[in-house]
């Protein structure tokens, strides 16, 4: 992979794909996905707090799609983006952080739950939370990755 710290602060078209931290959207886009439909097809038991993890990931996706779209058509040549860029990735990381563990919390009850498919939720559920680790991971690693190109450029 091809470092983005020569040439242009920040890449555009197909370079997104190719270059750290850009290269991450993609995961980004798959494991937030597999978070809000994994949620999304469980019973809403506790209804607020499940309500944000939706919130979270369905924010999120739809953010990241928008700055995808950003990155690919070359809008983000000014140089103010470098420090969106590591701004939004760390914001995200945090909602993401603050939306896996109010979700593992959750988890950690449903067993106590009176429902005959308990287990079948309490599944979906699990991977829902190791799902909402791995894309906070993934949004850290694009907020630090970011961070350190916004320094250098």
């Amino acid at each position: 992979m091809a470092s983005s710290v020569t040439g242009s602060v920040l890449p555009s078209g197909s370079k997104v794909f190719t270059t750290i931290p850009d290269f991450l959207f993609i995961p980004e886009f798959v494991f937030g996905g597999l978070v809000w439909t994994l949620v999304a097809s469980t019973h809403v038991v506790p209804a607020n707090p499940l309500g944000w993890v939706m919130f979270v990931s369905i924010f999120c996706f739809l953010i990241t799609t928008f700055w995808f779209f950003i990155f690919i058509t070359g809008k983000n040549q000014s140089s103010i983006w470098p420090g969106l860029d590591a701004g939004y990735h760390a914001f995200a990381a945090f909602f993401y952080l603050s939306a896996a563990v109010l979700l593992a919390y959750i988890t950690i009850f449903l067993n106590a739950l009176p429902y005959t498919d308990v287990l079948k939720m309490y599944k979906l559920d699990i991977a829902a939370v190791v799902m909402a680790f791995v894309t906070t991971l993934l949004y850290f690693i694009h907020a630090v990755l970011s961070s350190l190109r916004w320094k250098s450029s």
